[in-house]
């Protein structure tokens, strides 16, 4: 009934000399039990998901070894866990979706970091960053820097990534800070192999349990007056420490190459792509071989001053690839070697932009202009060098302009004919129990006047996107109702707050709903309710229906409804007074329901909970039931919705009112008719919503419901029989 990671599952129990083959993610997971972790937790968020999500479903195995894994209520709570580890010699893993993970981390690292570990410590990020970020434009390496934690950075290759693990837990320990692990989207989703080991299980565990607490040492707690001693720690012997480790192990790698006289530094999650732009300049063969020395950072933090002078000494030129802003690893760079007198010259953020994604075709742009300054002169006989062919060198220029000339020569076309190329913005899924709830939200408005919305994390985010456009601000995962705060009593209107359950229990029961209470405020809150935290993956949070719930349900052919009321419950223990359940599909109602919280007498918060079954879990429950029964030969019934081409007119107000991707236009089969009309495509679902918003908006009467039968009776097959017989015979001729 939920996604199986059963595959995934029997893959972490490989032992020694087995070939691992999957993806980067995987691999990690892998890498931390053959690492002897001895706790894991986190928050889901792409692009790490999975690591947790396997963990969770291998319970049974972690168990087996000894090793606790825990689904967190959010990031903090994940990394106030990693306490466990500066008492005690427990290994700790705990990941999260940076930066926006790490943020709301941020008070319990820091509070780690400054009394440090002496359990090895390992926090895998993912590194959300670029046009492909679903985050802000933020980046790990300042929390490294500000609260003195190591920072990985592994080349995408899995031996590597699984090595750095195993270093990372090694390299915490030795200088007694915690450390950050960095994968950007690619190196996820990365594939490739590597050799495994045992799996360790952990010396200390449930297993093995520990006999005595640690005796109390004040000297171990984030708090004054010791933390003055603790800072002078991370700079005194921490940081020096690490260094040591890092050079003694050699985790930041030295690739020679012919042009001994320039280099180039590069974070190391950078290196496929840094390969494949060498590879247009003919700078690097097929097999990743480059012809310019690099110096590859699988640790951005901290540098070692010795290696980046040694490999900038005496170079007429080296160039630096750090994705992103500020340039915190070029600033560094740049200091230690003026403070060394070293006076080569450092291109980085000259050459390349200063934020954004670091892909191919950037750095084929930044290298055109390094390459053209350095390697366009004559040939180096006493280095045995050759600079790349001016064939290569017009070949890169040549595409690169030619990138930029079909964007121009798009745009111009355009311009040309009036149009502009339509936005292809994300959207709710097909049957999404939450589009019918922002159909509702406009309808509600076109009674009481438009309101400010405030919106929050999560899919129902994508309401902001047309048709619906809805929601002012975004601050954070379950702050909406928060976020009203300041501007809730300047409004002649209410403000409503949007909020999923995932939210709610993340962050908006405190700061939002306590707050609300405490404080008195005359706001609306709207809580999707749709039973897992979907926008993650529908990981299951404490609001799920249980395992019977969800068996009756699809025996029923039900959508779950009403089966677990722990955020009602709570809400009013809370102490929430005015409070409505409505089912999310049944719009009409629901927009009743809204113009009743906006024009209520009642002064005080209402919450209204939209409930409705995340259409993705339901559709993996129902979809193999349906199947066994087919195949049993069974009778299967199914809804799908239609428009009557005769009855539509072409005003498309349903489309604008639910922008279903099921619900669209084909062309008017009636002749003397222009505009075309509306249409349901394959991939309905049948959840009803555009029958209930031509009710509730009282639009045309176009749609019908059908109900299409598999494997039908005799009676039916009769009965179907005369009704087609009977309809040919009222046909005219």
């Amino acid at each position: 009934m939920e996604v199986s990671f059963s595959k995934e599952v029997e893959m972490l129990r490989m032992g020694a000399g087995e070939t691992f083959h999957g993806e980067g993610i995987l691999a990690i997971t892998k890498a931390l039990l053959q690492s002897g972790v001895a706790y894991v937790g986190g928050y889901q968020g792409a692009p790490v998901s999975h690591l947790l999500d396997v963990m969770v479903q291998a319970k049974d195995y972690m168990q087996e070894l000894g090793v606790h894994v825990e689904a967190c209520a959010n990031e903090a709570s994940a990394a106030a866990m990693l306490g466990a580890s500066i008492h005690y010699p427990l290994r700790g893993a705990v990941t999260w979706k940076s930066i926006v993970g790490t943020n709301v981390a941020a008070d319990a690292l820091s509070n780690l970091s400054s009394p440090g570990v002496k359990g090895g410590v390992l926090i895998v990020v993912g590194e959300d960053y670029g046009e492909g970020a679903s985050v802000i434009q933020e980046r790990t390496h300042a929390y490294a820097l500000k609260s003195g934690m190591v920072l990985l950075d592994p080349r995408p290759d899995l031996s590597r990534m699984v090595d750095m693990v195993e270093h990372g837990f090694r390299l915490s320990e030795a200088s007694n800070m915690p450390a950050l692990m960095e994968l950007r989207i690619r190196a996820c989703h990365v594939r490739g192999s590597f050799v495994a080991k045992d799996n360790q299980a952990p010396s200390q565990s449930a297993l093995h349990l520990l006999g005595e607490p640690a005796k109390f040492d004040y000297s171990r707690l984030a708090h004054p007056p010791v933390t003055f001693g603790q800072e002078k720690l991370k700079y005194q012997e921490r940081i020096p420490a690490a260094r040591a480790y890092i050079q003694a192990h050699g985790l930041n790698e030295h690739f020679e190459g012919e042009h001994h006289d320039l280099g180039i530094i590069v974070q190391g999650g950078l290196y496929n792509t840094l390969i494949r732009a060498l590879q247009q300049f003919d700078l690097a063969d097929a097999f990743g071989n480059s012809r310019i020395p690099l110096l590859v950072l699988n640790v951005t933090c901290p540098l070692l001053p010795d290696q980046i002078a040694s490999f900038c000494q005496g170079k007429r030129g080296v160039l630096l690839m750090e994705e992103g802003q500020p340039e915190y690893i070029e600033q560094e760079v740049a200091t230690l070697l003026r403070r060394r007198d070293l006076q080569t010259p450092l291109h980085g953020k000259d050459v390349l932009p200063q934020g954004g994604e670091y892909t191919a075709e950037v750095m084929a742009q930044g290298l055109l202009q390094f390459v053209n300054r350095y390697l366009t002169q004559p040939a180096h006989p006493a280095l045995g060098t050759r600079a790349p062919s001016s064939d290569a060198t017009a070949s890169v220029q040549e595409w690169l302009q030619g990138n930029q000339a079909r964007r121009a020569g798009v745009a111009q076309a355009l311009q040309a004919q009036g149009q502009t190329l339509p936005p292809r913005p994300p959207g709710f899924c097909i049957g999404c129990p939450e589009r019918p709830v922002f159909s509702a939200i406009k309808l509600a408005q076109q009674d009481i006047g438009a309101v400010h919305v405030s919106a929050d994390i999560g899919c129902h985010a994508l309401g902001t996107f047309e048709p619906f456009s809805t929601g002012h601000t975004i601050l954070g995962y379950g702050m909406s109702l928060a976020s009203r705060a300041g501007v809730s009593p300047s409004m002649q209107r209410r403000v409503l707050s949007i909020m999923g359950d995932g939210g709610f229990w993340h962050n908006g029961l405190l700061t939002g709903v306590q707050s609300a209470l405490f404080n008195g405020g005359d706001a609306v809150l709207l809580i999707f309710k749709n039973g897992y935290t979907s926008a993650t993956g529908t990981q299951d949070i404490i609001s799920t229906p249980d395992d019977a719930a969800k068996l009756a349900a699809a025996d029923k052919w039900q959508s779950l409804a009403h089966t677990n009321q722990t955020i009602e419950r709570t809400l009013q223990g809370l102490g929430v007074q005015w409070l409505r359940t409505v089912h999310t599909y049944e719009v009409a109602k629901v927009r009743e329901t809204l113009v009743e919280a906006f024009t209520s007498d009642f002064n005080g918060l209402k919450v209204i909970v939209a409930e409705g079954e995340c259409q993705l879990e339901r559709q993996r429950r129902i979809k193999p039931w349906i199947a066994s029964l087919l195949k049993k030969g069974e009778r299967v019934q199914r809804v799908k919705y239609g428009v009557d081409e005769d009855v539509c007119n072409g005003d498309h107000a349903c489309i604008r009112l639910s922008g279903c991707p099921t619900l669209t236009l084909k062309d008017n089969p009636d002749p003397l008719k222009v505009d075309p009309v509306a249409t349901v495509i394959d991939g309905c679902v049948g959840c009803g919503l555009c029958g209930e918003n031509a009710h509730a908006a009282t639009l045309c009467p176009s749609f019908y419901r059908a109900e299409v039968v598999q494997n039908p009776g005799v009676w039916e097959r009769l009965l179907a029989t005369l009704r087609a017989g009977l309809v040919r015979a009222l046909q005219p001729v």
